[in-house]
């Protein structure tokens, strides 16, 4: 029986540590590819060993808090042991003092695993971590995160063709309608990997009497399931904002970049945390409910993504026939101010008498301060799509 003094020698003399292979070179790992590296043990004394033992983990987990109670769920994707020293029989192992390395193998499983992600209300989490046990002593762990991707295939069929929308709207109430606003929007493919750019065309047709801007906007919508219950947000990822449409004005862009910025990949084979991408493209409207065309995206790392897509685009019209080459940038940057597009004699031409009288109550205030309010308030990170959960 060992002393409480040398208990307290054994257990400061241990050193355990857990080192994976090419951890840093690589973006993640995926189903069945091997996870390696080695233990590292030093050892300053001669000490008996029970085992040692190397465990690889998966979860998810998800909770928030609903009125006066919380909604959580946990799900089980991995658990994997693999004993790599152990006492056999009556002997024992001793380890001498000194620096131990033992490398180690594990398989991930072949079926398809919920890739890694970190939200407000939920995650999904991955390590290996190393276990040494020995007697009279409480077991020395060690754990490692574990990136794991899911890789998509964004050379589906349903992923590369084409997408063209229209949407139209009245401005205006009663006599005091003043014109339709109408939005056209087509891009190439729906499936796209971190760091591509969406070519987006699109025409806006103002002919109102009020001054509206364009905006593409990605959004990531995180939605969470637990005891029948969902919790959705909304969270702006990447933006760009067009130049200011006057009045019986139209903008045309052709294939206008809005670039995807480094993100999480959308997770769809999970039952209680879904990841999923959104295209928007907005007429901001002063006064009025936005016009807007919305389109889901499917988005992949950027190790995973195939060859380059050759598809057939005669299923849409040809865009590039219509608009003119003009380019968004990569960073979102505020619209002009009006004077910066419209001249003063253009300006003159709009004044329509129909325009004129209307009061500021139907507008909510002048059109022109709508659009600084437009320019100076940038979106928010994270917004409630559904105030109260389902």
């Amino acid at each position: 029986m060992h002393s409480p003094e040398s208990k307290m020698t054994l257990t400061e003399g241990k050193s355990l540590d857990l080192i994976l292979d090419d951890n840093d070179q690589r973006d993640g790992y995926c189903s069945g590819e091997v996870v390696s590296g080695h233990i590292s043990l030093k050892m300053s004394e001669a000490t008996t060993v029970k085992a040692l033992k190397v465990l690889l983990k998966g979860y998810a987990q998800v909770s928030w808090m609903h009125k006066r109670s919380r909604c959580s769920e946990e799900r089980k994707y991995m658990s994997l042991t693999k004993t790599l020293l152990a006492s056999t029989g009556q002997e024992d192992l001793i380890l001498h003092s000194g620096m131990y390395e033992i490398p180690f193998e594990l398989q991930l499983p072949q079926s398809p695993l919920v890739s890694s992600f970190s939200g407000k209300h939920g995650h999904v989490y991955y390590m290996v971590q190393a276990v040494l046990k020995t007697p009279f002593h409480e077991n020395q762990r060690v754990c490692r995160e574990l990136c794991i991707i899911n890789p998509i295939d964004v050379n589906m069929p349903m992923l590369i063709s084409p997408v063209s929308q229209t949407c139209k709207k009245m401005v205006g109430c009663w006599i005091f309608t003043s014109g339709p606003i109408s939005l056209s929007v087509s891009i190439d493919r729906q499936g796209y990997c971190n760091g591509e750019s969406i070519p987006i065309c699109a025409l806006i047709e103002n002919l109102s009497s009020r001054l509206v801007v364009p905006k593409a906007v990605i959004y990531q919508i995180q939605t969470y399931m637990a005891k029948g219950k969902k919790k959705i947000l909304k969270r702006v990822v990447a933006s760009a904002t067009g130049n200011v449409v006057p009045s019986d004005c139209a903008s045309r862009w052709n294939g206008n970049a809005l670039k995807i910025p480094p993100v999480s990949p959308s997770i769809l084979n999970s039952d209680i945390l879904k990841v999923e991408y959104l295209l928007a493209v907005i007429v901001q409207i002063p006064g009025a409910k936005n016009l807007e065309v919305l389109v889901p995206l499917v988005i992949s790392t950027d190790g995973h993504c195939g060859h380059r897509f050759n598809t057939r685009r005669d299923s849409v019209m040809d865009m590039s026939l219509l608009y003119p080459r003009f380019t968004l940038p990569d960073v979102a940057e505020a619209p002009p101010s009006y004077a910066e597009v419209v001249s003063e004699e253009q300006f003159e031409d709009h004044r329509t008498p129909t325009y004129q009288p209307q009061p500021d109550w139907l507008l909510d205030g002048p059109a022109i301060t709508y659009i600084q309010q437009i320019r100076l308030q940038p979106p928010p990170s994270y917004s409630e799509i559904y105030p109260t959960e389902h």
